[in-house]
């Protein structure tokens, strides 16, 4: 701060403005503007490369890497004998891409999994790091840097760059943005082939190896560069940001945005609660990734866990409500008059449909759908319901036909399986099966298989 007499600080009046909003000190809003800027381009920095991570099954990898950064600085102290930031930050970036190569390496010619390989690779280095610091001489190692870095600093910690004062933080986090973003530009199609398939990557003569390398050492340069910020809860920022993007979307696209927007939520929630609770802006990041998982995981609509409640209880409904259709079209057939509508009590419907809370909800679901009608006390199938049940009737005797056809099952076993498999087939497969058994007209029991409308 010795610097801002004379040297400008970028959006100097927007964080006045904001400090009198706010009625906070200028030099308190100030801070807290550029760590939010920080922890946000980290965030996004994170975010872009963890969803390949994610996508590819290698989240171990970004706990490797934040861990191996302590051997590559104690190997570039032990070659140097220096503790200076420039030569300690090329150490940790080469240790990490050796992380990525050692990993490899283990992977493909000792035969093991690839987990394991990183776990060993990983431990190692780490424990190779951790002896070097504990002999070096004049060497501290700050343990909360380390674990939680400087984020709640790196509003206060500005350095003068094309004439301004900015966060120091800057000078490590934007060009790996810039080298995160140029991947992604130019390699967007081989990663994205490669992410998913493969094995048809290298069919169509793109290299899978090259691509797995590339990715793992931007991965290295954005750990590296993150770690300052967050220290070794920089894997909170790469893997939990894209997991939980992933349970929200099925595209890749998305899945960038929706990460970097995790992400820089996050860390701007963290830090505000940090400031609340004087507490680690870095460690609250991380529990507040943890609890946007853990909202995406229960409310996804797509993955969630009350998206599948959801689903299945709308399927249980819809097949009892398919079941009082049904039961409607064999009482029909079995009735003196055939060509004349079924009639049957609200209670007869509530018992086909299985009784109980379900029950009501697939009566209401008929009704809405006219494909039921009736006064509340009789009910009979309308001209769309009627085709919707022989619809149901018709897969029912076409699955016991193909039963029999290609299992040879006794005509007692073939009711049950066709009357769970009725409720899951649809026009395509009983035109496919009616092909295949020559267009049946009977099922195995001597009962005509109803035709559909058109």
């Amino acid at each position: 701060m010795i610097f801002a007499a004379r040297i400008p600080i970028p959006f100097q009046q927007q964080t006045d403005w904001l400090a009198q909003l706010l009625g906070w000190p200028a030099t308190d809003a100030q801070n807290a503007f550029w760590t939010i800027a920080v922890g946000a381009l980290c965030a996004i920095c994170c975010a872009l490369a963890g969803c390949f991570l994610v996508l590819r099954r290698m989240s171990l990898l970004g706990d490797a890497l934040s861990h191996s950064v302590l051997a590559g600085i104690a190997g570039t102290y032990l070659v140097t004998g220096s503790v200076e930031a420039i030569p300690m930050l090329i150490g940790a970036l080469l240790a990490g891409v050796a992380t990525a190569v050692m990993t490899q390496f283990v992977h493909k010619h000792a035969s093991m999994p690839e987990d394991s390989s990183i776990g060993i690779v990983f431990t190692s280095l780490f424990a190779f790091g951790v002896v070097v610091v504990s002999q070096a001489e004049h060497v501290h190692l700050d343990l909360d840097c380390v674990l939680f870095g400087d984020l709640a600093f790196a509003g206060v910690n500005l350095r003068p760059t094309f004439g301004y004062l900015w966060p120091d933080s800057f000078r490590t986090l934007v060009p790996a943005l810039m080298i995160t973003v140029l991947m992604l530009v130019v390699f967007w199609k081989e990663l994205r082939l490669t992410s998913f398939d493969p094995t048809l990557a290298v069919t169509l003569g793109f290299s899978a190896t090259l691509m797995h390398y590339l990715l793992t050492t931007v991965v290295a340069v954005v750990t590296v560069s993150a770690m300052e910020v967050v220290g070794l809860l920089v894997v909170a920022l790469l893997i939990v940001p894209a997991a939980t993007a992933r349970l929200l979307t099925e595209r890749l696209s998305t899945m960038l945005w929706l990460s970097c927007l995790i992400g820089v939520s996050s860390t701007t929630l963290g830090y505000l609660l940090a400031l609340r609770w004087n507490s680690s802006a870095a460690g609250l990041t991380a529990v507040v990734t943890g609890v946007a998982l853990l909202i995406a995981i229960l409310l996804s609509p797509t993955n969630g866990v009350l998206g599948r409640v959801i689903r299945t209880v709308k399927l249980r409904i819809r097949i009892c409500a398919e079941d009082v259709l049904a039961g409607l079209f064999r009482q029909q057939e079995r009735s003196e008059s055939p060509d004349l509508a079924a009639v049957a009590s609200s209670g007869e419907c509530h018992q086909m449909a299985g009784g109980g809370v379900l029950a009501n909800a697939a009566l209401r679901w008929l009704r809405s759908r006219r494909l039921l009608m009736g006064d509340g006390k009789r009910m009979s199938l309308t001209d769309r319901g009627m085709n919707y049940a022989r619809s149901l009737v018709r897969s029912h005797r076409l699955w016991e036909a193909y039963l029999q056809e290609h299992f040879d099952l006794n005509a007692d076993h073939l009711h049950d399986p066709a009357e769970d498999m009725e409720h899951f087939i649809g026009p395509e497969l009983q035109q496919r099966i009616t092909e295949e058994l020559a267009a049946p007209a009977e099922d195995p029991h001597g009962r005509t298989i109803p035709l559909v409308d058109e």
